[in-house]
């Protein structure tokens, strides 16, 4: 039995993975993580990934839903915030321990997703984003109303830790980052992504085709928010702290700019695009007279010159589709992998 599952293990890896690059490349960067620890056991350097792998998740959360349908939300930080509130007052009050938390904190931040898009339903481009950019605005001035519970600015600190040694976290975060991201692509590419991309597309369209458009935005903002709501719970629980950094409205531009630097529309484009810019900025560190400076020259040249976002700009450079069916195959070969038809 174990031999079987083994061998279909190979055959999938050897003709679904290693027949594109894009694929090979996951899969060698999904190993990399996996086996970083052993010959990279550096705690600061663990803490980054661990971190970036955070904010990957939070990062895939927002293309998933002002990526694939078009609601663009400058308040994305409302539902980490509130994932790592409630993870952290729970861990705190009721001694709940993170593998119970970091779920209700997800659950809570899709209860938030459905508040935050009911009201929001008949509201678009410009409107819509003002509007969602307000809510952790609103958030952050009841946290600062109620500081015996909230903490005020100090936060909600003392959580008892993610795992019971650095390398722990960073496995739970890394295994989770990849579980996560793999989830959303697939919703992504199901039945329920191509009803998200016809909605930013052309809504009326998608409407006039007897489609519960309502019911399907509502969904895309809980699909977000849940998603959001883990990298929140995971990150109160790494930095043992729950403050209102967590809401601030820099941490919801930074999910756009790494989506957009990414590539929008993908899930793995911004997934790239934190493992790239967050070690970068660390890395900046050196000269912080200029980080700000040489982070934002970085960003400016890709978009000008990659204006879909760096992984799609790469993958369109070792990757072409099939004039017959739309399959993608590697750039050098000369008859589609799926039809065998003429590739140039």
């Amino acid at each position: 039995m174990l031999l079987a599952q083994l061998r279909r293990i190979q055959m999938v890896i050897r003709t679904e993975v290693l027949v594109l690059p894009s694929r090979i490349a996951v899969m060698l960067f999904a190993l990399f993580l996996l086996t970083a620890p052993f010959y990279w056991p550096d705690p600061y350097l663990l803490r980054i990934l661990t971190l970036a792998s955070i904010f990957a998740i939070f990062a895939a959360s927002w293309d998933l839903l002002s990526g694939f349908t078009g609601q663009v939300n400058f308040g994305h930080a409302l539902f980490f915030g509130v994932a790592a509130y409630c993870a952290a007052l729970l861990n705190l009050h009721l001694k709940f321990p993170p593998w119970v938390t970091v779920p209700l904190g997800a659950v809570a931040a899709v209860g938030t997703g459905l508040l935050v898009g009911i009201p929001c339903l008949r509201l678009k481009g410009t409107y819509l984003a003002l509007t969602t950019l307000s809510f952790p605005i609103i958030l952050m001035g009841l946290v600062f109303a109620f500081p015996d519970l909230t903490g005020g600015e100090l936060g909600v600190s003392g959580l008892s830790r993610l795992a019971g040694s650095r390398v722990g976290e960073y496995y739970v975060c890394a295994v989770l980052m990849l579980g996560a991201g793999l989830l959303m692509w697939k919703i992504g590419d199901s039945k329920t992504g191509i009803i998200f991309h016809a909605i930013r597309e052309d809504e009326l369209a998608v409407r006039t085709a007897g489609i519960n458009t309502t019911k399907y935005k509502i969904l895309a903002f809980c699909l977000s928010g849940f998603f959001a709501g883990v990298a929140g719970g995971l990150y109160a629980h790494v930095m043992r702290i729950a403050g209102p950094s967590t809401l601030e409205v820099s941490l919801s531009f930074q999910a756009v700019i790494w989506a957009v630097f990414g590539g929008m529309v993908s899930i793995y484009g911004p997934m790239a695009a934190v493992f790239i810019l967050f070690p970068l900025l660390e890395l900046l560190r050196v000269v912080p007279q200029l980080r700000n400076l040489a982070f934002a020259l970085i960003i400016l040249l890709i978009l000008l010159y990659m204006p879909e976002g760096l992984i799609p700009w790469i993958r369109d450079r070792i990757e072409k589709l099939c004039p017959r069916c739309k399959a993608r195959n590697f750039a050098r070969r000369s008859h589609c992998r799926i039809c065998a038809a003429h590739m140039h």
